[in-house]
């Protein structure tokens, strides 16, 4: 993607815990037929390397673990919050009104060589974990051996685990840090005015990433 320096997030910890975060990913890998892309929830497993890998499952009848191109990697890319922003909210807007909009938003590409894992020991395992952190901030969490045994066995004959060992991660964290102070603190109070979830994370984003190029 193209990552002006100043957009750049490069802390591990931080790209990590938006994976986690926000799980589902647009996954994208190489097929006879082209480019594919896939909404799949991925998990982050620490197995030790410097970025860790992913892992998650497709239905057994999707023909993407079947066809993909393992001599090309796969990208994995997870979208955190996003929202427009007007040139109204700039302040050079009353000084000169030579500001456009724009766009803020935060996300995280990982790509990695994939495999496809037809394994019911590995799947089970892997759909425990995933459902376990989705499930953590529930005051009754599900697991899944709170459905039949057999009831489960049966499903897992019809999904097909992926992992992908992750070699390049990178982030971008787009939030206004190319704009004066003025500007910024104007795009805070209006992300902020508008209420949603994804503006009110934006919004706290702005104020707590210092700009490396801005003209303050």
């Amino acid at each position: 993607m193209y990552l002006p320096r100043h957009f750049e997030e490069t802390r591990t910890g931080v790209l990590h815990a938006l994976i986690v975060a926000r799980p589902l990913a647009t996954l994208v890998t190489l097929s006879p037929r082209g480019l594919e892309a896939n909404s799949v929830p991925l998990r982050l497993r620490h197995d030790g390397s410097a970025f860790g890998a992913l892992v998650g499952h497709v239905a057994h009848s999707n023909p993407f673990w079947r066809d993909f191109d393992a001599s090309v990697h796969a990208l994995a890319v997870f979208h955190g919050p996003q929202a427009y922003v007007t040139p109204s909210w700039y302040a050079t807007k009353r000084e000169t009104g030579k500001v456009v909009p724009t766009w803020n938003y935060v996300e995280v590409q990982a790509r990695g060589p994939m495999r496809a894992v037809d394994d019911p020991v590995w799947l089970r395992e892997m759909l425990c974990e995933l459902t376990a952190q989705q499930e953590s901030d529930r005051a009754d969490p599900w697991s899944v051996d709170d459905a039949p045994r057999d009831y489960v066995d049966g499903l897992l004959r019809a999904i097909v685990g992926i992992e992908i060992p992750i070699v390049q991660l990178s982030g971008k964290w787009k939030v206004s840090q190319n704009q004066p102070a003025a500007n910024r603190t104007g795009v805070i109070a209006g992300l902020a005015a508008r209420g949603d979830t994804d503006s009110r994370a934006l919004a706290d984003l702005v104020a707590r990433y210092a700009p490396h190029n801005a003209a303050d």
